[in-house]
């Protein structure tokens, strides 16, 4: 059985980025999250592997900050990334499937076999990107260590794994799920604000 390729993110600009855009399904409810309510959707968190979203993520370091709009589109097998902003050209298409991954600006079309050898490529660095489909659902990675705190509500509140910490700042309900509306991601001098506006996921009852 073939794993679910992980999303990406091929460039600093991209690296601060999970989310971006302008939508707004998803809005804040009015019922606050109860203590048992991450315990009984976490198996569906677990295998929900299909979703769109949309937001806007900020990145800060000693020299410089900006921000992008994202619209990510995920499968099993594939996905797509239209990024739009202040980043040269304004907008980028990152997409990949299994063992290939490709993106495209205005200065071309760059490829490679994976997120973190397009980063080398591109960046002659690379990030545990692999990790930010587990992080941006509330998760942690399967494939490292990791040390999670919870809140009152026995949600996630900060995750430690890679090198990163994650806080997790604020949440939104969507049809009968809590999702991460806002994160914070450090790593080292690194800042990374994101700030989800729509969630559209697709689960799989279990």
């Amino acid at each position: 059985m073939r794993r679910p390729i992980r999303p990406l993110l091929p460039s600093l600009a991209l690296a601060l980025l999970l989310i971006g855009g302008c939508a707004t399904r998803g809005q804040a409810p009015e019922a606050p999250r109860a203590a048992d309510d991450w315990q009984a959707q976490k198996v569906r968190l677990e295998a929900m592997q299909t979703w769109e979203l949309t937001g806007k993520a900020g990145l800060r370091t000693p020299e410089d900050s900006t921000s992008a709009n994202l619209d990510w589109n995920q499968t099993p097998y594939h996905f797509r990334m239209l990024l739009s902003g202040p980043f040269g050209s304004g907008r980028s298409v990152l997409e990949g499937r299994e063992g290939r991954v490709s993106l495209t600006t205005g200065e071309g079309r760059f490829e490679a076999e994976s997120p973190e050898a397009l980063m080398n490529q591109q960046l002659g660095w690379s990030l545990p990107v692999a990790a930010l489909g587990d992080w941006v659902r509330g998760l942690p990675a399967d494939d490292s260590p990791h040390r999670m705190s919870r809140d009152a509500r026995g949600f996630p509140e900060r995750l430690e794994q890679d090198g990163w910490t994650i806080d997790y700042q604020d949440w939104m309900r969507v049809e009968d799920l809590w999702l991460p509306r806002r994160m914070k991601m450090q790593y080292g001098d690194l800042n990374v604000t994101l700030v989800v506006t729509r969630w559209q996921p697709e689960t799989t009852d279990v």
